[in-house]
């Protein structure tokens, strides 16, 4: 392990958690939790070494995602979007692009976020059509965290004739051929998620950062699958925090958590269903929010808790950057059936 779990627990227990409630009612991040975030180097995880990134393994990433989830679901779920930039930004063959956002990326000056979910689909929701000098983009990115927050958005729509991917990074302010509505979530709210809509909105080549195969594509989807598995064993290790400081005896849940990591680890090798092992986690993430409204009884009832919060963010997690398969593993799971 390095240093950098030992930083993520400090900075969720001493800013995080405790402005936990007050950023859930007001559905409002201060920005100081991103600034101690910045300060603390994390919002550069995602670069290789060689890029200026740190040598950060599998397990320490996991450890730093789940305890900033844990402390406040908001902060960690839109600070994670950053890293889906980052990444895609070392990658590009767009030097110029990347050279114009790199350091100040890795600084946590610029922030940035991600719409990718209208390109998953088939038929996509979010088109983009070749032009001279770049792309046009028509359609609908359903579900686009941190509006107001981040700076840039990494836009990633499928081309309408070859099927290919198209990711572009843009400014993320109001423009022409783009309209913006909140979408009010039952947790996390801060994380200002919003519906995009695009109507022949342009991206020229310049702000082009690649253009991928479908397979290319599905193999970056599947470590974000897994990345965002995070949320949920995050929320869960808060509740049995929590759980033990009610006197409960934890150790059964604890060790379910760690199976459910393990098989989404294993998965992410290859040695494992990713979509069940999601599942898994979503609905361990319920039962022991459920366990912590019981054993903290009629207070939990209250708006405005910790365990009645823990229980709308389990909730979340359950279609959070979810796909068919998992939904299906859930239904199963929970005995509704695909």
């Amino acid at each position: 392990m390095t240093v950098w779990p030992a930083l993520a627990r400090d900075i969720a227990e001493d800013v995080l958690f405790p402005a936990a409630g007050s950023v859930d009612a007001d559905g409002e991040i201060p920005v100081s939790h991103f600034e101690a975030l910045a300060e603390a180097g994390f919002y550069g995880l995602a670069a290789p070494p060689e890029m200026g990134g740190p040598t950060l393994g599998l397990d320490d990433l996991v450890a730093v995602v789940e305890t900033l989830c844990g402390g406040c679901l908001a902060t960690g779920f839109t600070w994670m979007q950053h890293h889906g930039v980052v990444a895609g930004l070392a990658g590009s063959p767009n030097q110029a692009l990347r050279e114009r956002y790199w350091d100040d990326l890795l600084a946590g000056s610029v922030r940035a976020g991600v719409a990718f979910a209208g390109a998953i689909p088939q038929p996509p929701l979010l088109y983009a059509r070749r032009v001279e000098g770049g792309y046009v983009l028509d359609g609908v990115a359903p579900f686009v965290t941190g509006w107001g927050i981040v700076d840039v958005l990494q836009l990633s729509a499928r081309d309408e004739f070859d099927d290919s991917i198209v990711h572009a990074v843009v400014d993320a302010t109001a423009a022409g051929g783009v309209s913006v509505e909140d979408l009010p979530l039952i947790a996390a709210r801060g994380s200002n998620t919003v519906r995009m809509r695009f109507d022949g909105y342009e991206v020229p080549d310049d702000r082009v950062a690649n253009v991928v195969s479908p397979d290319q594509f599905r193999a970056g989807q599947t470590f974000g699958s897994w990345f965002n598995g995070c949320m949920a064993t995050g929320v869960t290790r808060r509740c049995l925090t929590e759980l033990a400081e009610t006197g409960c005896d934890t150790t059964r849940l604890a060790d379910e958590t760690s199976g459910v990591r393990a098989n989404l680890d294993a998965a992410l090798s290859g040695r494992g269903d990713l979509f069940t092992a999601r599942a898994q986690a979503s609905e361990l993430a319920l039962r022991s929010a459920a366990a912590l409204v019981t054993a903290t009884g009629s207070a939990a009832s209250l708006g405005g808790s910790t365990a009645e919060r823990l229980v709308r963010e389990a909730t979340l997690t359950l279609v959070a950057a979810s796909r068919p398969q998992i939904r299906a593993a859930l239904l199963d799971r929970l005995g509704g059936g695909a």
